[in-house]
């Protein structure tokens, strides 16, 4: 395999891409793009966190310990199959060329596994189609987000990947706070349901699915309608899948050209296990440890959304001046030290100021992931590292909801439990201080 061409690739804004273009997409064009992440965001707070869990671990499965039990394999199953799967789909995505039909074969397979949740009802019977339909779903929307991720360096500068990353993050915060709202104010909240709904037969959670359904379908249109996509290659599926192996074989057995971000993608598996365990057991140390009500949860969770949102914005601007690499590190040491205090503190007020700020930190921890590796990927290899991307972070995303959980059930302290978090958050750090700020560096390395 000979090496690719990574000279020009840099993680510091201002440089061209390989094929010394820069993309220049009119604004429409990268809003419709921005707005996908807005469209399938409400998935994740109504069907995977906030709505539909609940309802599946105390209204479908035969009690809440078997039900959370059922739940958590059904997404570890899933999470197994995309790890295995994307790097492989996003080898084939690039010998084919074209995003955007992969995008909509997934987002097209996601919405209808949302759909078909209509017709879940609350009982025993419905266990088993409920965990395909929600194991489906997490699988082809983890697979529609190899290929979107993968679109955004052929639709900007690298000077404003940063930026436009954010940005996205943050529409998909703030779409997600909107479904779930939305939901809510028209089915959960109601007395008297609307369209004769019944809500013993679990009306208001299977009509929230379907809202779900048509929001995700309504504001992913912009993307296909407006949004440009690279030319195909010519190549038939049949050959594209040949090459794509073969592809990803040689990038498996020569990996030296691309230990930089092989070292990005291990500090990513590290502290996105820090990420996971916080979202799984925050609330649960909320309420554990400070008394919080259901409803001060919820409360709380759709402002440590909003402060997210706010960070993901702000930050991307930082990102572009001083790159994804710097950018993550920062928030990461944000994140730990916003972590120690809500580790320590005993107030209930302290507890949701540094809780808030602890929200900033996330989400550009997350968006600048994705920059990072927009200006660092190979364009031939782009839709393949993004699948990698997705292996980081589900292959070992079981590991720190374990170690957090264990450690509360050796030591019965949910403080100490949760002090399992600020390890990875400082493990990862510590490794991502090794990745390469951009490919000159990394090349330099692997030749001297």
């Amino acid at each position: 395999m000979s090496e690719p061409i990574i000279a020009h690739n840099s993680d510091r804004p201002g440089r061209q891409t390989e094929s010394g273009n820069e993309p220049n997409t009119s604004l429409t064009g990268l809003w419709s793009w921005a707005l996908y992440d807005w469209a399938n965001s409400a998935y994740w707070t109504v069907i995977q966190t906030f709505i539909f869990p609940p309802y599946f671990t105390q209204e479908i499965a035969a009690d809440e310990e078997t039900g959370s039990r059922l739940w958590g394999t059904t997404l570890g199953v899933a999470g197994l199959i995309i790890a295995i799967g994307a790097p492989l789909l996003g080898a084939v995505a690039d010998q084919t060329g074209r995003r955007k039909p992969w995008i909509g074969l997934f987002t097209a397979l996601t919405i209808l596994s949302i759909g078909f949740l209509w017709f879940i009802e609350p009982s025993p019977d419905f266990l088993w189609p409920a965990m395909l339909l929600v194991g489906a779903g997490t699988i082809t929307f983890e697979c529609a987000s190899v290929f979107y991720n993968a679109m955004l360096p052929d639709l900007v500068p690298k000077s404003r990947v940063g930026r436009w990353s954010g940005w996205g993050w943050s529409a998909g915060y703030a779409g997600g706070l909107a479904g779930l709202l939305l939901a809510g104010l028209l089915f959960l909240m109601p007395e008297q349901l609307p369209f004769g709904l019944d809500r013993d037969r679990g009306g208001h959670i299977r009509a929230s699915a379907l809202l779900v359904a048509v929001w995700y379908l309504l504001f992913a249109l912009p993307l296909f309608m407006f949004t440009p996509d690279v030319p195909a290659s010519g190549k038939g599926l049949k050959r594209a899948i040949k090459d794509g192996y073969a592809q990803l074989l040689d990038m498996i057995k020569e990996i030296r050209p691309y230990r930089g971000i092989v070292r990005f993608l291990i500090a990513l598996m590290i502290y996105h296990n820090g990420l996971v365990a916080l979202f799984a057991f925050g609330g649960i140390y909320a309420a554990t440890v400070f008394g919080m009500s259901e409803g001060d949860i919820v409360t709380f969770g759709l402002a440590l959304n909003v402060t997210a949102l706010l960070g993901s914005a702000g930050f991307g601007w930082i990102d572009d001046r001083i790159g994804g690499k710097q950018t993550i590190l920062w928030s990461l040491v944000g994140l730990a030290l916003s972590m120690a205090v809500v580790l320590l503190v005993e107030s209930r007020l302290l507890f949701w100021i540094f809780g808030l700020l602890l929200g900033i930190f996330v989400g550009p921890a997350q968006a600048s992931s994705r920059s990072y590796l927009s200006r660092m990927a190979p364009e031939s290899l782009r839709n393949q590292m993004f699948g990698l991307h997705a292996l980081a972070g589900k292959v070992s995303a079981f590991l720190g909801p374990l170690v957090v959980g264990v450690t509360i059930d050796w030591t019965g302290s949910h403080r100490l439990g949760m002090s399992m978090i600020l390890i990875f958050v400082v493990v990862g750090f510590l490794l991502m201080l090794k990745a390469p700020s951009d490919w000159k560096e990394a090349t330099g390395a692997s030749t001297g």
